[in-house]
């Protein structure tokens, strides 16, 4: 077991569990940020896990995380826009302490990385994951002001 595994496993045994624990109880505002908060919580340690075993597919896989993940918060606050109203979520620390993980750990594997195309495809993921979070989380705190229906 090299650094890499063992930060994924810290990273995962900390914040995934946190996000399990949120998305199996609590009311449904609770529910939501976490399922939001799922995907910076598994992207990082499959950044982390590519880097410790060896294989660019993992960093495939946390791409499509990252582009997906958000994209299924805002269809969950879109659909539960009437009962997200009356109490919307506050996450805004979460979702800037989940956006600085996420930098850190974009940043030491493209240092690892080196410069290259593999490097420029960490880049990405980083900008979508931390991007993604950031908007799904506004749209689930009450959306965008000027925008029909958010």
């Amino acid at each position: 077991m090299n650094g890499w595994i063992l930060a994924a496993t810290a990273e995962l045994g900390g914040a995934g569990a946190v996000a399990l624990w949120g998305l199996a109880t609590g009311p449904l505002s609770r529910r939501v940020v976490a399922q939001n908060m799922a995907t910076p919580a598994i992207c990082p340690a499959l950044l982390l896990l590519a880097q410790g075993y060896g294989r660019p597919a993992y960093v495939d896989l946390a791409l499509l995380l990252a582009l997906l993940g958000p994209v299924g918060t805002l269809v969950f606050a879109r659909l539960l826009a009437d009962e997200l109203a009356g109490d919307p979520p506050r996450a805004w620390s979460l979702t800037w302490a989940a956006a600085g993980l996420s930098a850190v750990v974009v940043a030491a594997v493209c240092v690892a990385a080196g410069p290259s195309r593999a490097m420029v495809k960490l880049l990405v993921t980083g900008a979508l994951l931390i991007g993604g979070n950031v908007i799904a989380a506004r749209a689930l705190t009450g959306g965008f002001k000027g925008v029909r229906g958010g």
